[in-house]
């Protein structure tokens, strides 16, 4: 998967909010004033792929109202994928809030994964138990502190640091491009195999066809 560069103010190059390619961004100003006084700036900004314009006050995008960030994982299972829509839908406004729908996804994505779903530490180490990666057990022990940070206040403050919870949908996807689409494309793979060769392996194996 390549990395999500998600829009960012006064920022040359992101993924676009529209069309979703990673593209140069050109900004510009924009003033409404009343008789004169009052005067407002509002800033614009024109993707160079599609053409469409953003814009952007107080350096917060507010049209068009789209996330900031990264689309959830094509193989996101429909258990948590409305968690992690909801997150997408706030982090902007709420990055504290995001992190906690992101941390519930995680305990359900659990169960998706055989474990029980009840608590994320022993899930977890029933997981390394089976031979989890360390890179998969360093992205989910990130959402669960990062998660918990932004349920019970601790040494991390979301509001100061919002790109960590940012960073929180860049571990899911991560997370569910290991354990789940990485495997299910092997699998697909494997079944291509004729029929006799796969009997002659799971006969090696010691596995019943």
């Amino acid at each position: 998967m390549s990395k999500f560069i998600p829009p960012k103010y006064k920022e040359t190059q992101f993924h676009c909010v529209y069309c979703g390619v990673f593209a140069k961004q050109r900004w510009g100003d924009l003033y409404f004033g009343y008789q004169g006084t009052n005067e407002a700036e509002i800033d614009v900004c024109r993707c160079d792929h599609c053409g469409k314009v953003s814009y952007w006050y107080s350096e917060k995008l507010v049209v068009p109202a789209s996330s900031t960030a990264p689309p959830a994982h094509e193989d996101t299972p429909q258990q948590i994928l409305g968690e992690v829509e909801e997150a997408r839908a706030i982090v902007a406004a709420s990055p504290r809030a995001a992190a906690a729908l992101l941390r519930l996804a995680i305990q359900k994505l659990m169960p998706v994964l055989g474990e029980k779903g009840e608590n994320i530490n022993d899930d977890l180490k029933a997981l390394v138990g089976k031979g989890l990666p360390v890179q998969v057990q360093m992205a989910f022990d990130y959402c669960r502190v990062v998660g918990n940070n932004a349920v019970h206040p601790g040494e991390i403050d979301l509001d100061d640091t919002p790109e960590v919870a940012q960073n929180l949908f860049e571990m899911l996807n991560f997370i569910i491009e290991d354990r789940i689409t990485r495997p299910n494309h092997i699998k697909a793979l494997y079944q291509q195999l004729p029929e006799v060769s796969r009997a002659a392996i799971e006969k090696r194996d010691g596995k019943k066809g």
